[in-house]
């Protein structure tokens, strides 16, 4: 497979397009207790309704706001990087979304999606951090779901060393179908489709569905060992190894403190996690993906793309939120 400077027709404009559901987050403490008053089950993604929404964070005594969603989350690290990078994504006209918009274009992401008038409201996610720095998500989709084959921005596909294309957002049919369309328009171009797993739970609701998009629409993939397992109904991380490189594909499994596996290129690469003190997980799996894809438009070897990504994720779960905050260029030595 081709690297991102030189794929496609032409010179790619962006090195990564991501797609995705455009989601404000907002990140706040909470104990054990509290989950469990909640229902909630520890490290897991629900889906929720506006109430439900409105109840959690009317809770919350103390939270931390910001542009969010998984997709976004690796385009912003990737953009600290010093990639190329544009995002299509669904949120409503209000505060919010124009908020979200105003978040990405200051972080210098280009953001053509038009805004949905009239419907549901953006979309956020409350995640509730425990003291292990376990991270519970409570995700009201919101204008999200409204993300269709119409709102794949042709030229910006076509203008992407690599799409990369958000799990999460494949429940609604209308993503699927949109998913299907921007791997074609990519590939049509000459260009790359990335795919990350997003979650054990969701590849659960839809493990044929991204077999078979793994097989026929993706170069790259992404995934813990949770989804890889759950992906091919295995109990052995050596047997979606296995599984993962007899489908010829380019795939980072990352493993949190063993570090990550990068299989493909008829070679399997271990990669060591970055050294750092965990104090919230959220977003530990979008920074590795920005790492590993903003080394990969440099045309980097495997084992660096890898390293990128390990130090990206252990910046990511240092703090609180999922955005960077301090130099991911210094400190993977760009």
């Amino acid at each position: 497979m081709a690297q991102a400077t030189q794929t496609g027709t032409g010179q790619a404009a962006l090195d990564i397009l991501g797609i995705g559901n455009a989601i404000v987050d907002v990140v706040a403490s909470a104990s054990e207790a509290t989950l469990d008053g909640w229902g909630m089950a520890k490290g897991s993604m629900a889906l929720i309704d506006t109430a439900r929404a409105e109840a959690i964070h009317a809770s919350l005594s103390a939270s931390v706001q910001t542009g969010g969603g998984s997709a976004a989350n690796t385009c912003a690290a990737a953009a600290a990087l010093g990639a190329r990078v544009g995002y299509l994504g669904k949120v409503a006209d209000d505060a919010s979304g124009q908020a979200f918009a105003a978040d990405l274009k200051a972080l210098g992401i280009r953001f053509p999606t038009a805004p949905l008038k009239g419907g549901d409201p953006t979309a956020r996610c409350i995640i509730l951090v425990t003291p292990d720095g376990q991270r519970t998500m409570n995700t009201y989709l919101g204008a999200c779901v409204s993300f269709g084959e119409e709102d794949v921005d042709q030229a910006s596909v076509e203008s992407a060393a690599v799409t990369y294309l958000e799990g999460y957002l494949f429940d609604p049919p209308a993503a699927q179908s949109a998913f299907r369309r921007a791997a074609s328009i990519a590939h049509g171009a000459g260009r790359s489709v990335a795919l990350t797993l997003s979650d054990g739970f969701c590849v659960g609701r839809h493990r044929t569905a991204f077999l078979d998009f793994i097989t026929r629409d993706c170069d790259i993939v992404f995934a813990n060992e949770d989804e890889a397992l759950s992906l091919f109904q295995v109990t052995d991380v050596e047997e979606a190894t296995r599984a993962f490189a007899a489908t010829g594909k380019l795939v980072a499994l990352t493993r949190s403190e063993k570090g990550s596996r990068i299989i493909g290129q008829g070679q399997v690469v271990e990669v060591p996690a970055a050294p750092t003190t965990v104090i919230d997980t959220t977003g530990a799996g979008d920074a590795y993906a920005a790492g590993f894809l903003a080394a990969h438009a440099r045309a980097l070897p495997l084992a660096e793309c890898g390293r990128w990504g390990s130090v990206a994720a252990s910046e990511a779960i240092s703090h609180f939120g999922a955005r960077p905050q301090a130099d991911l260029k210094a400190l993977v030595g760009a």
